[in-house]
């Protein structure tokens, strides 16, 4: 490859002089054995399907595609409107909290904290894919999506990756406070091949400011949405280099938000705080029994107050969501959260924080335990 030049065109031009005669993709290097969770690669690359170096031009199949042109994530004719991201906490919370802190003993706050934190850290020995869904858009899914991917990318030591499987205009990577977009899932399906090492595959992805990476489904343009076979032929490739992943999948009774949380090591279901949000995500959980492989023992709820002026009493909801024997965590109200726009971890208030840690500890410990 080229020093200083655009590595990415490259690694297209040499897939392309490969598939022209050249030295065949496949006869590359092999890649290290190690993987981000020691995984076994030989069993991945038996079960990746066989996939074209680069995605072809359909008036001329011989002639490479151009490498799509970054996009940024919001119009720059509204990011200057965002405005400054306000806590989530109000400054008198904020003090008040400290103040019992202070005065009230640490020891079991710390232990509680300590064991959260073993559990959004336990080892894995192959990629673990947690997929989040809804029964409808609006709800918080992705918000609860980001929050995974930010608390797994804070605690964990190797890499994370936020996939986004929602091609209905989703906003995961505005969320996950990505400045632009380029390549996408339906694009990597012609690149990804098994010698691909994980600084090949960093170079197709978007990187988070708090560490970890993003796979974004598209632009942010209205156009044919993330089918079945790509979310397979992605996913499949991809956990073999990401200790985690975390899938912000499209809404419910969607067939790649069923095939996601049909395949995913634990579910999150995102449910409003509302009568009706309650009452569908039930008939949610209903379903997730009756799978094939029944799913309940590694789904867990994550019961969203998306407005400050909720009137539903938590405990009757959560009493209702926990019958079927899945674990209930409740997502406070935020007002950083609910500003919209980037999600910065310092400015979350202390209760959705903590609540975030608790979510990716249950989402983990069902991911690799529980069988």
């Amino acid at each position: 490859m080229t020093q200083g030049g655009d590595w990415q065109l490259d690694v297209l031009r040499e897939l392309a002089d490969g598939a022209q005669g050249g030295t065949p993709p496949g006869t590359r290097p092999a890649a290290s054995s190690a993987t981000a969770g020691g995984a076994a690669p030989d069993t991945v690359r038996d079960a990746l399907p066989a996939a074209p170096p680069v995605a072809r031009r359909a008036h001329d199949p011989h002639v490479p595609a151009p490498a799509p042109e970054s996009v940024p994530t919001v119009d720059p004719r509204l990011a200057i409107a965002l405005g400054r991201p306000q806590h989530g906490d109000s400054l008198g919370r904020r003090t008040g909290r400290s103040l019992r802190r202070l005065a009230a003993p640490p020891g079991q706050e710390i232990a509680e904290q300590t064991r959260l934190a073993q559990e959004v850290q336990q080892p894995v020995t192959t990629g673990r894919v947690i997929a989040v869904t809804s029964i409808r858009g609006g709800v918080g899914k992705t918000t609860v999506s980001a929050l995974l991917g930010r608390t797994f990318n804070h605690y964990r030591h190797d890499p994370v990756l936020a996939l986004e499987a929602d091609a209905a205009l989703g906003t995961l990577p505005v969320r996950m406070g990505g400045e632009s977009v380029r390549w996408s899932c339906a694009d990597l399906t012609g690149i990804l091949t098994p010698t691909m090492q994980l600084t090949d595959i960093t170079g197709y992805l978007v990187p988070v400011s708090d560490g970890g990476w993003l796979l974004p489904a598209g632009q942010g343009t209205v156009g044919a949405p993330l089918d079945v076979r790509t979310y397979r032929t992605v996913t499949l490739a991809l956990r073999r280099y990401f200790a985690v992943t975390v899938v912000d999948c499209e809404t419910l009774p969607g067939e790649v938000a069923r095939t996601a949380m049909d395949t995913a090591h634990a579910r999150v279901v995102v449910a409003p705080m509302t009568a009706e949000g309650v009452n569908g995500t039930r008939q949610v959980l209903d379903w997730l029994a009756r799978l094939p492989h029944s799913a309940l023992a590694t789904t867990v709820v994550a019961l969203s107050a998306i407005s400050p002026d909720t009137t539903l009493d938590p405990k009757t909801a959560v009493a209702h969501l926990r019958e079927p024997g899945v674990p209930v965590v409740l997502l406070p109200y935020d007002r950083h959260l609910a500003q919209g726009g980037p999600i910065h971890t310092a400015m979350l208030g202390q209760d959705a924080r903590d609540a975030a840690v608790r979510l990716a500890a249950e989402a983990m410990h069902r991911a690799v335990r529980v069988r």
